[in-house]
């Protein structure tokens, strides 16, 4: 294994910003500081660059197993390392999808053969293995989640279910990680703008139809029965303003029981782009207004909202360009997920910092993930070095998803990924890719 002896970079960590060098020896970071290089390491210049922890996004849905004419994990991995994702958390609606051990075991084992990046996986959970759920020891698992599984079948969302949710509450020994919307609400919007427009809804009509009210009822009944149940719940991709005031800032990230994430579409779009974008930015639950997505980001930099992931989700271009109710939900994001936060950064809107606090430190502190999301001497060398002054734009010709688009194309970006390191390896070297080397299962700490 290659040693690398980083030079003269910005390295951004625990909240502040230092001018330094990091040795990087047997995966791990070795020295940060000054020290003597040792013969035979690799040397990096970081002049003008910014080093930062490797990106945790913890809610990717990579689509492996079943569902790989959309992407997979060496697909979606090699986009993501490109973007400096170094560990994703995957979600259960794969084919099968992840109801018991057997099949979380069977989709790890694919990963580690093809994944450049770490891993991890959220067990899903409905009607099928509800009890057994409920009766096992579920520390092991960094959370349970229904995301997705409501694509299978009407009546998955635990949203839905007050007495199966706060079961799962009461009982479960890891986070209970919901997708927060009302079904029924949702349905009887949908009857409504069927009958309007018939198969021909507008794109624009989806946060009508997967409205505030669907998001925030099932949001306030979770948090109140969390409550009560003194459970550990986790709100998946939040969307609106009215429920960012759900949630605590009043405590630190490690005592708090209730947590919630933004995904970066939510900050980015809002409801004017879908005349220009229709379908490409239909995703559930549905972009909102400027309003929503101004707050959300409040809510981000004041600590109600914990973490920021892409809930990438990747489908064909065909799937996509269908009627409204045709049309499938999600869109791939996770190789420009730091871009567009970085965008942030370079209008003002955060910091490096809070960056690197709500897309590294604060994933490893929620998801109790070992040794990861942090530059610590000893700690896994999971890095991303970025140029703050070399940009590009979005286009056909570097877009590395498998199915091939973005709803960023045309996007120009004014800051570059120049590289990442993955267990103390350079996967991903300015356009480059070394992909002899892949990631490893993400461990959960005791």
């Amino acid at each position: 294994m290659s040693s690398y002896n980083i030079q003269n970079v910005n390295l951004v960590n625990e909240g502040k910003i230092q001018f330094t060098h990091v040795l990087i020896e047997q995966g791990r970071i070795s020295k940060i500081g000054e020290f003597v290089a040792p013969s035979g390491s690799i040397m990096i210049d970081g002049k003008g660059q910014f080093l930062l922890p490797g990106i945790i996004d913890a809610q990717v849905h990579f689509r492996e197993p079943g569902l790989t004419h959309k992407g997979d994990f060496a697909s979606e991995s090699r986009a993501a390392v490109a973007g400096g994702v170094t560990s994703v958390m995957d979600m259960p609606n794969t084919r099968p999808n992840v109801l018991s051990d057997k099949e979380l075991e069977e989709k790890s084992g694919l990963a580690r053969q093809k994944s450049l990046v770490n891993f991890g996986f959220f067990m899903g959970v409905n009607d099928q293995n509800l009890e057994e759920i409920c009766q096992k020891d579920t520390s092991g698992y960094f959370a349970v989640s229904d995301d997705g599984l409501y694509f299978s079948g009407k009546g998955n969302l635990l949203a839905d279910n007050p007495h199966t949710l706060g079961k799962l509450l009461a009982h479960c020994r890891c986070i209970v990680a919901i997708h927060s919307e009302k079904e029924k609400l949702i349905e009887e919007n949908e009857q409504i703008y069927q009958q309007r427009y018939g198969d021909q809804v507008p794109a624009e009509k989806h946060p009508d139809i997967r409205s505030h009210r669907a998001c925030y009822e099932a949001t306030r009944m979770a948090v109140d029965l969390a409550e009560k149940h003194k459970g550990r719940l986790h709100i998946l991709h939040l969307t609106t303003a009215a429920e960012s005031v759900l949630f605590r800032n009043d405590i630190p990230l490690k005592e708090k029981k209730i947590t919630t994430e933004v995904s970066v579409h939510h900050l980015w779009f809002s409801d004017e782009d879908y005349e220009r974008l229709g379908m490409l930015i239909k995703w559930n639950p549905a972009i909102k207004t400027r309003y929503d997505r101004d707050e959300l980001l409040r809510a981000l930099l004041d600590d109600r909202i914990d973490i920021v992931t892409t809930d990438h989700a990747p489908h064909t271009m065909d799937e996509k360009l269908q009627p409204y109710f045709s049309s499938m939900s999600g869109a791939p994001i996770v190789q420009h997920s730091l871009n567009i936060m970085l965008e942030f950064y370079k209008q003002g809107k955060i910091s490096l910092e809070k960056i690197a606090e709500k897309m590294c430190h604060n994933p490893a502190i929620l998801y109790q993930i070992e040794q990861r999301g942090f530059v610590k001497e000893g700690y896994f060398a999971d890095l991303v070095m970025v140029d703050l002054n070399d940009g590009y734009t979005v286009s056909k010709e570097n877009i590395l998803y498998k199915c091939g688009w973005s709803p960023l194309e045309g996007t120009q970006f004014h800051s570059r990924i120049t590289r990442t390191f993955v267990n103390g390896n350079l996967v991903y070297d300015n356009g480059s890719f070394h992909e002899h080397h892949k990631g490893q299962p993400l461990q959960k700490a005791r």
